[in-house]
């Protein structure tokens, strides 16, 4: 029997925290290159530091000839990110500062591994992924870490919109949620450090800025005078963003999944395109793991899945629901590949992975968000549900 009284802690980050930055501007170049080529492999990583940005990486391209023509753009992207995430302080200023692109052209020999064998497109690396889903939540996801995401989103929104000018775009939330009986309850702890803009004030006067929106972004019944505020803990908060502390992408892996309700694979999702299936199979998993759900067949389920390199088809699927299944794992298991195809390939086109829609996900989590009409967040989508059904 799974544990139903406890207490669970998650936190987010906003998009102007320094790693959620290089998140950003590696997934803009990704998006880039896959508008000029669907079929584009990117692998493009972001350090970022006072008045610096670092661009490395590979791409390969169906005419890897044009790879110098879109190189003149990476930097305007670059900057573009910058300035919509809201950063124009004396050292990190999105029209200011210093630019590298080293960029280069995939290794023939990572691109002979995808490619696979038997001319069949194999995946681009080795390793697991998991995928999750529980009840607890309309969106199927934990509750600290969908509520974190919120507060945060709140603030960006109401900085960006002028409203709360004195909101700097650095910042980072965190709550500890009391669960009875399985289910959440109470709000214990709450943690907001935010970049503040003027530089005399105190952290109580930025909590009677934010906590308002904090209040409207919780279920009011979880919020008590037990409830614990820790606002700018620290006290000032104005040097922020990559002059305050370096960035780099994928290093919120938590952040971008499950807030460490479930186990993580490895493999960060940023910049990425999805031939890797550190990215695509993880979107994968979440997928199946959300439809499980969404089916009824449990009230919450942990999804793994394996590959190797080269290799088309993953080389294992674990399913394990918690306790809270409604027929066995293995059941599930053997439906799994009855209703889609697992290889990078079947990935891709099931979910129509091909397209620039990864720059939203750089943020506020990549799962747990509301499907795109244009073919982002298809892994969010239930649509799988039906089919699972009949397939046991």
């Amino acid at each position: 029997m799974a544990r139903q009284n406890y207490t669970f802690t998650s936190e987010s980050v906003s998009e102007g925290h320094p790693d959620k930055v290089c998140d950003r501007i590696s997934d803009a170049i990704l998006d880039a290159f896959l508008a000029e080529d669907p079929l584009a492999r990117v692998a493009a990583e972001t350090f970022a530091t006072t008045n610096r940005v670092v661009i490395g990486g590979e791409v390969g391209l169906t005419d890897q000839a044009k790879l110098h023509e879109y190189m003149g753009r990476i930097d305007d992207i670059a900057r573009a990110c910058i300035k919509d995430i809201g950063y124009e302080q004396d050292k990190f200023h999105w029209n200011t500062c210093e630019i590298t692109n080293l960029l280069h052209e995939q290794s023939a020999h990572i691109a002979q591994g995808v490619t696979g064998e038997q001319g069949d497109e194999g995946a681009g690396d080795q390793g697991i992924m998991f995928g999750y889903a529980t009840d607890e939540t309309d969106a199927l996801m934990p509750a600290p870490i969908q509520f974190s995401h919120k507060i945060l989103r709140r603030l960006a929104e109401v900085r960006k919109s002028g409203v709360e000018p004195n909101l700097g775009p650095d910042a980072k939330s965190q709550l500890s949620v009391r669960y009875e009986n399985g289910e959440p309850v109470e709000v214990t702890q709450i943690v907001l450090s935010t970049q503040h803009m003027d530089e005399n004030m105190t952290s109580a006067d930025v909590r009677d800025l934010v906590e308002p929106y904090i209040r409207e972004s919780l279920p009011g019944e979880w919020l008590s005078a037990a409830t614990e505020w820790h606002v700018n803990p620290t006290g000032k908060f104005v040097i922020g963003g990559p002059d305050g502390d370096a960035g780099l992408t994928g290093r919120k892996i938590i952040v971008d999944t499950y807030g460490g309700a479930a186990p993580h694979g490895g493999g960060a999702f940023s910049g990425k395109d999805p031939t890797k299936v550190d990215r695509s199979a993880a979107y994968a998993a979440r997928y199946l793991a959300k439809n499980i759900v969404a089916a009824g067949m449990a009230r919450r389920c942990t999804l793994q899945l394996s590959y190797a390199i080269g290799v088309a088809r993953p080389l294992s699927i674990y399913v394990n629901t918690h306790g809270t299944g409604e027929m066995p794992e293995a059941q599930i298991e053997a439906a799994i590949p009855k209703v889609m195809d697992l290889t990078p390939r079947g990935i891709r086109t099931h979910l129509d992975l091909n397209k620039p829609i990864y720059t939203r996900t750089a943020a506020y989590g990549h799962f747990g968000r509301e499907p795109d009409a244009d073919g982002g967040f298809s892994w969010e989508r239930t649509d799988l549900a039906e089919a699972l059904k009949k397939a046991i």
